[in-house]
């Protein structure tokens, strides 16, 4: 028996959601907002606070400021059921804020990244790791920590028998580095969206991604948005469409998916019901503002699931 299901590494801050906005004040200006929201933020806190509402436990290794807002997340990820043993709050430090500008086209933002930022992986205890069934990794940045983590992943596989989901993320630097295939061998279940898939591979579809990315090991997974998703796993590609519903935020709704994603693939179910799963825990975060309002219990996705056929 392992102490946790899923531990989970990356970032956590606030999230001020401000909807319905098309524009911002002249300088000198002040509007008037009919609602602003403060909730949970960073795509590897949703993920995590996801699958505790699905019914696992999750661990979650970060870091928070010492301050009120640190205090609320750490409230938040604990009421919700994720465990905060190894959420660190940092002395003298800011907990990151988020400004979200939405409208119904697009969104916008403005960040604060504070003193936390995201935890450096070679602070992870390969002792603790193991205690989990699984690992999910976020935070990659190929210009500054790309051997960091190809040496924790190559001490995972030799060391432990705990398998990896790793989500990507957005290059910033806009190199799109191809050292990131690396890393594949390693992983059991790869995440990215359609546009990183398509940088990091240079290929022109993102099936031709996946079959490439798959090639080298692990099982490829690309989210399409509201075409829903693919999945390459041993040389076959499964796709299912996405779910139609109303959409209030899109905020979270990749982490969301990767949560339905990976609670599938740990409960054992084959490539196409995990895509279901995952299509129908982002399509549901989209109906209410901020990432995690709205992601289901595994009842509720259930009982969604159904009424779609």
């Amino acid at each position: 028996m392992k102490k946790w299901d899923v531990f989970v590494f990356g970032d956590i801050n606030i999230d001020l959601l401000v909807p319905n906005v098309s524009s911002l004040p002249a300088p000198g200006e002040e509007w008037e907002v009919p609602v602003m929201e403060t909730m949970p933020g960073g795509g590897a806190a949703l993920f995590a606070l996801g699958l505790a509402k699905l019914g696992l436990k999750p661990v979650f290794l970060g870091a928070v400021g010492d301050d009120f807002y640190g205090s609320y997340l750490r409230d938040c990820m604990e009421r919700t059921g994720v465990d905060g043993a190894l959420l660190e709050t940092l002395a003298g430090e800011q907990t990151g804020i988020s400004i979200s500008f939405t409208d119904q086209q697009d969104r916008c933002f403005l960040t604060f990244r504070g003193g936390c930022g995201t935890p450096d992986i070679r602070r992870i205890s390969m002792e603790q790791v193991s205690q989990a069934r699984h690992i999910h990794l976020t935070g990659y940045a190929e210009a500054v920590n790309h051997e960091a983590y190809l040496s924790f992943l190559k001490a995972l596989r030799r060391d432990t028998d705990v398998t990896v989901s790793f989500d990507v993320g957005w290059d910033s630097t806009g190199e799109w580095s191809r050292r990131i295939y690396e890393l594949f061998p390693y992983l059991d279940v790869l995440l990215m969206n359609e546009t990183e898939c398509l940088h990091y591979s240079g290929k022109s579809t993102a099936r031709e991604a996946a079959l490439d990315f798959a090639s080298r090991g692990c099982m490829t997974v690309i989210k399409l948005g509201k075409k829903g998703s693919l999945c390459c796993k041993d040389g076959r590609i499964y796709t299912r469409d996405g779910f139609p519903v109303s959409v209030v935020d899109t905020t979270g709704a990749g982490d969301s998916f990767n949560a339905g994603l990976v609670y599938g693939f740990l409960k054992g179910e084959d490539p196409e019901t995990a895509l279901g799963l995952g299509n129908g825990c982002g399509a549901l975060s989209c109906t209410g503002m901020g990432g995690n309002a709205m992601f289901p219990t595994w009842e509720r996705l259930q009982d969604f699931l159904r009424e779609q056929g």
